[in-house]
């Protein structure tokens, strides 16, 4: 949205790899591939956008395609909700492969950033302490979310309206955030998760202190 709104805007380009599978009864995984793939369509296809940015799903994620992206990947996405310990054996391969860990405070990143120390990951995101406080109050509303940012807005309403979109093939994803109330706070560690992104991008292109945070990842693995 950025690229295309924004003429002066640019950025590093980068490759954005998506791995997953989902069971034949999971509706709304399958629904989430779907509009990555549409958005997928859209961003590789577009001349403003395919010149810094390309978007690859790759089919039935398993150990074989893992050893082809696994060791080419420069940057570990491990974004899953803090409390939920979804992040496992991958983020420590791609540690020990030399990637740099872009993630929150969940299952082994926590290990890892004890390991690495502060300057070798980029973290972002709700703590769990802060997850589990928004359960137990009943104080999280994604409509707050949503009203207070134009940025959630426009991605949110893209479901409907753009590029992607194809009458209302993404009316359940937009339920699913917006009217059962976010549940793993998407909206809420999506500020975040963008400054993340800025951040590592500045980290990628200065070449000596990326190369040290990958052999700082490489020497500490030795743990897992």
């Amino acid at each position: 949205q950025r690229i295309v709104n924004e003429p002066d805007f640019t950025m590093h380009p980068r490759t954005f790899i998506f791995g997953a599978k989902a069971a034949p009864s999971y509706v709304y995984a399958k629904r989430i591939i779907e509009l990555i793939l549409a958005v997928a369509d859209v961003v590789n296809n577009d001349p403003r956008s395919a010149k810094f940015m390309k978007v690859v799903f790759i089919e039935n994620y398993g150990v074989s395609l893992a050893e082809l992206i696994i060791p080419a990947a420069d940057v570990s996405e491990q974004i899953s909700t803090a409390s939920k310990e979804a992040s496992g054996t991958s983020n420590m391969k791609l540690m020990m492969n030399g990637a740099i860990t872009l993630g929150t405070m969940d299952g082994a990143n926590v290990e890892i950033h004890d390991l690495v120390g502060e300057d070798n990951i980029v973290i972002f995101g709700l703590s769990s302490n802060e997850v589990l406080s928004y359960y137990a109050n009943g104080t999280y509303s994604a409509w707050n979310e949503y009203n207070n940012s134009q940025i959630i807005q426009n991605i949110m309403q893209s479901l409907f309206n753009g590029p992607w979109a194809d009458s209302n093939r993404f009316q359940l994803i937009f339920d699913e955030i917006m009217n059962n109330n976010d549940c793993f706070f998407i909206l809420k560690d999506l500020p975040e998760y963008i400054k993340a992104q800025e951040r590592i991008e500045k980290l990628y292109q200065e070449k000596q202190r990326w190369a040290q945070m990958c052999i700082a990842n490489i020497g500490s693995s030795g743990y897992f």
